[in-house]
């Protein structure tokens, strides 16, 4: 599982306030805790107004760069400001997001076609978020060959067939594992991630839903997340998917987890 930590993002009322109060401190120690606990990629959003994100964005990616190795996941709605702020990244990381919205990915794609960068790959586009997971399929379908056109493999997407709020779509999951399914047949080498909260939206107890998402979704083909990778449970949600699955082999990855107190219940 490629894990993109979640937890430097300016929509989330601490890291907003952080981001204002230019807090270094605790940006750092978020970015030190997620690179702790295995994340692969560092998700950077700055969330702020459009006049002081791009200054936002880069003051975030020079406190993680700082703090970890852990490559950047840089992280904007408006492909303009990621392009912008690519030059300040040290090494490449991972794209979030491109899209068939608004001409996104006619602007990313060119900018990292001869580079290593990876990048998301959102299945939207003007018509906006799809239900119907045939429309997903087939948006994933122009997004590789736009790809395509520009040099990049497949295997540098993170389709995200963005799974709804079941709060609102009762059959999002099923649609979502629909997607994945055809994605990965059509095209084995593309990664899947989801963001894991986005289906909790408007719902109680929303940890154990987001746990379960994860655990059905990896079943389907899901092979990355965007998560928080120091939640205890969420770990051990992970380990164990992997497990059963049979992606480890002799169950070797659960148990040196297990014995490392990576995963399980917490210890006295």
């Amino acid at each position: 599982m490629i894990i993109i930590g979640e937890k430097i993002n300016g929509a989330i009322p601490s890291v907003a306030k952080a981001i204002a109060d230019r807090d270094e401190v605790f940006i750092r120690e978020l970015a030190e805790r997620q690179s702790k606990y295995g994340a692969n990629y560092i998700d950077v959003c700055a969330s702020t107004s459009p006049d002081v994100e791009r200054e936002a964005l880069k003051w975030l990616m020079d406190i993680v760069q700082d703090a970890t190795d852990v490559p950047l996941c840089i992280d904007s709605s408006d492909p303009n400001v990621i392009v912008d702020v690519l030059p300040y990244a040290k090494k490449p990381g991972l794209i979030n997001s491109a899209s068939d919205e608004g001409g996104k990915c006619e602007i990313i794609f060119p900018v990292i076609a001869d580079t290593k960068w990876n990048c998301i790959a959102l299945t939207c586009d003007n018509s906006g978020i799809p239900t119907d997971p045939a429309v997903k399929f087939n948006i994933s379908k122009t997004l590789v060959k736009k790809a395509s056109d520009c040099g990049i493999a497949a295997g540098r997407l993170f389709i995200d067939p963005l799974v709804n709020s079941i709060a609102t779509v009762e059959q999002s999951l099923i649609s979502f594992m629909e997607a994945t399914r055809n994605i990965k047949a059509e095209f084995p080498d593309i990664h899947i991630t989801s963001g894991l909260s986005n289906i909790s939206f408007g719902m109680p107890l929303r940890k154990h839903i987001n746990q379960t998402f994860l655990v059905l979704a990896m079943g389907a083909g899901m092979d990355s997340a965007i998560m928080d990778p120091s939640s205890l449970d969420m770990r051990t949600s992970l380990y164990a998917a992997e497990m059963l699955l049979g992606l480890d082999e002799y169950c070797a990855e659960f148990l040196g987890a297990y014995r490392e107190g990576i995963i399980g219940p917490p210890k006295n």
